[in-house]
């Protein structure tokens, strides 16, 4: 197949920003759909992995595709989530940084909806939207999508629930002549449904590196715990993984919250995303996130989808996710553009029998990974006890009198001989605790 991006028709201002992206080669997915979309008139439904490049495999000929020459809007982008459609839209404006005559919006919810309004009164080519933001602005009359060419469903999959109230409303508003192209990492039978129920008869199917269901250069790896050592064993993986960036899978977004609480307490470098926080605060910590001033977002599924950030080394699923679908977007943060990573799932002792349904149905192995013994769990739970003392901000309220108290009683020792002591003084009371907590929690357990 053609490995170069001018054998595949792009032309010459493309390759250009792609060159200056240090894009040199396309990816499967790309070779597969950059020509049909260019060359052909077909609807397209293309199946392939997270990480291989899907935004510019159908971002990167419609650009093409653009008649300049028009003030209209010419092609549609629908995305499930606003992380997503900004990073299409940071992608799409970055491949045509050389094209300036193409215009680009974005058009996603969790903003204000007035600036989006003014935008759209300038020419404005390509739309990329969340399906509620787009609908809204039909509803306002702000958005005419009378003459567009091209409709693009992506990550399709995620966005079924949202198109069945949504996609009725934007498709009546749009031409029936129009190609609508969409991309997705699974195909559930929901996705087959909505293939039927709104595309061409006639339709071009696409797979790329489907044998590995988007799970090439990962290590799924699942470490049995119970309930009462998760939040310690966990900890203890994530100073392993010092210097290193991660993100941590929650069902919800209680648990999301909890979590990233006890990783503050405990001095961890992380962040929080959800659904119910501000956009404003989801964009800060995703932009800590993304700058590197965080190590560790503790998300919801929500950060599955759009979240291409590089050099993440782990994903954990603190818990086991409810879908086969879920699990692929979920690992597919790791191993980007051709990178390695490690998927890990901690489990609670019921919950193994799941391993060989997910390995069969996704075409994956897991190993097992043996948790930490008591002894070292001890020692990092001292560690993280030794750095949050080091972290401990002087309490200037203290009086010197009663500070010179205290040195009196420590003047005579050394900084080893104190350490010694602290140290001793701290394992002991852990000691102490350590039964009583246990004792507590299996009580809690029999009155359920």
């Amino acid at each position: 197949m053609p490995n170069t991006f001018s054998a595949l028709g792009i032309n010459p201002a493309l390759q250009k920003s792609l060159a200056e992206l240090n894009i040199a080669e396309p990816t499967d997915i790309q070779q597969k759909t950059i020509p049909l979309i260019l060359t052909q008139t077909k609807d397209v439904v293309a199946l392939a992995k997270t990480g291989t490049g899907k935004t510019a495999a159908f971002g990167i000929p419609l650009l093409q595709l653009i008649d300049t020459k028009s003030t209209h809007i010419q092609t549609v982008i629908l995305a499930p989530t606003r992380e997503l459609g900004q990073q299409i839209n940071t992608n799409l404006v970055s491949f045509a940084i050389n094209s300036p005559e193409i215009s680009i919006a974005s058009l996603c919810g969790g903003i204000p909806i007035k600036p989006q309004i003014e935008r759209l009164k300038s020419t404005t080519h390509i739309v990329i939207a969340t399906p509620g933001r787009l609908v809204d602005l039909l509803n306002r009359k702000a958005i005419d999508l009378k003459n567009v060419k091209y409709l693009v469903l992506d990550e399709a999959d995620e966005m079924v629930s949202a198109l069945k109230t949504d996609l009725d409303s934007i498709i009546v508003e749009i031409p029936k002549s129009r190609r609508t192209l969409l991309f997705t990492a699974t195909m559930p039978g929901t996705i087959k449904q909505l293939v039927q129920n709104y595309m061409s008869k006639q339709v071009l199917h696409i797979e790329a590196d489907m044998e590995t269901m988007g799970h090439q250069g990962i290590d799924h790896q699942f470490m049995v715990v119970e309930p009462i050592e998760k939040l310690e064993v966990l900890m203890h993986f994530l100073s392993s993984k010092e210097g290193e960036r991660g993100i941590i899978f929650c069902k919800t977004k209680a648990a999301v919250n909890k979590l990233a609480k006890n990783l503050a307490i405990n001095k961890f470098s992380s962040g929080a995303i959800h659904g119910s926080l501000t956009q404003a605060i989801r964009d800060r910590v995703m932009g800590q996130f993304r700058e590197g001033h965080i190590a560790i977002l503790v998300a919801t599924d929500l950060a599955a989808r759009g979240l291409d950030v590089k050099e993440i080394s782990y994903v954990i699923n603190y818990h086991l996710p409810d879908t086969y679908e879920t699990y692929v977007h979920r690992s597919g943060r790791t191993a980007r553009a051709g990178a390695t990573g490690l998927s890990v799932t901690i489990l609670q002792q019921e919950e193994v029998f799941e391993i060989p349904e997910f390995e069969e149905e996704l075409g994956i192995v897991f190993t097992e990974m043996k948790k930490p013994d008591a002894q070292s769990t001890e020692e990092n739970n001292t560690l993280l006890w030794a750095k949050k003392i080091f972290k401990t901000k002087p309490n200037r309220t203290i009086s010197a009198d009663f500070k010179e108290k205290i040195s009196t009683v420590f003047h005579h020792l050394t900084k080893e001989e104190l350490i010694d002591k602290i140290l001793a003084h701290q394992l002991a009371q852990t000691a102490v605790t350590a039964p009583k907590e246990e004792a507590t929690s299996k009580k809690k357990k029999k009155k359920k």
